[in-house]
């Protein structure tokens, strides 16, 4: 099993004629923990969203040594949990019990495992006790975090999160961290946040205009004052 993912040459153009990637190239070891930065219309959103076959365009994506295609779409979504910049995009139950056991319950688990998984995912993002909460009545972050526990839940082997750290405060912001920093997933992390870029990431991919521009490692990158210049990032 090939726990990584592979981009080769993707090619992504809306159906408004906005080109939005440029020849994507880039692989993610097993293991590894990846930020992705760039300025807003890099591309970074429209890439991660072909990770899990949300979009599909032309090259070639794959993820744990699988093309994504119409028939291993199951399995690739099941492999990847991709967590969206506003988690109410992803919650929209009733009960954050409800939302944590979607998608176990659509794996067809029996009923202990789901309450085993609901559990061990409120418990990793530090938000057992609110099974019962309405998801909307909840903080930003305490949103943030049931929206990584409802991808957690599946128990995927890649984690993809796109600006998990945007909108939160300080204090949920160290706290979120300090998450991503312990889970054992494979992680690609889009991300404004140069701060969390420098103190969590080995590595880096800058992606600008649709076209990955710099890779490499995250204190290098950091350190070049003129890259970071001509793709609108700031030093943390």
């Amino acid at each position: 099993m090939h726990h990584t993912i592979d981009v080769k040459n993707l090619h992504y153009t809306y159906p408004d004629g906005q080109v939005a990637l440029r020849g994507v190239d880039l692989y993610i070891a097993p293991g590894e923990k990846v930020a992705l930065v760039g300025p807003n219309g890099a591309g970074k959103s429209t890439l991660l969203l072909h990770l899990n076959g949300i979009l599909r365009g032309d090259g070639e994506v794959q993820v744990c040594g699988r093309p994504i295609n119409d028939k291993t779409l199951g399995a690739v979504r099941a492999a990847v949990g991709l967590v969206f910049q506003d988690p109410d995009d992803q919650l929209f139950s009733p009960s954050v019990f409800d939302d944590v056991a979607f998608g176990p319950l659509y794996m067809g688990l029996d009923e202990g495992s789901i309450q085993q998984r609901v559990e061990q995912s409120l418990d990793a993002v530090g938000m057992r006790g609110v099974e019962r909460r309405v998801p909307h009545h909840l903080s930003g972050g305490e949103k943030k975090r049931v929206a990584i526990a409802t991808v957690l839940a599946m128990e995927p082997e890649i984690l993809v999160l796109d600006e998990p750290t945007a909108g939160l405060d300080p204090r949920t912001r160290r706290g979120l961290i300090n998450l991503l920093r312990e889970l054992p997933q494979t992680m690609l992390v889009s991300t404004h946040d140069m701060g969390l870029v420098a103190e969590s990431f080995l590595r880096t991919i800058v992606i600008n205009e649709g076209r990955v521009v710099a890779d490499g490692p995250t204190q290098k990158l950091l350190a070049d004052d003129a890259l970071l210049e001509s793709h609108g990032l700031e030093a943390p």
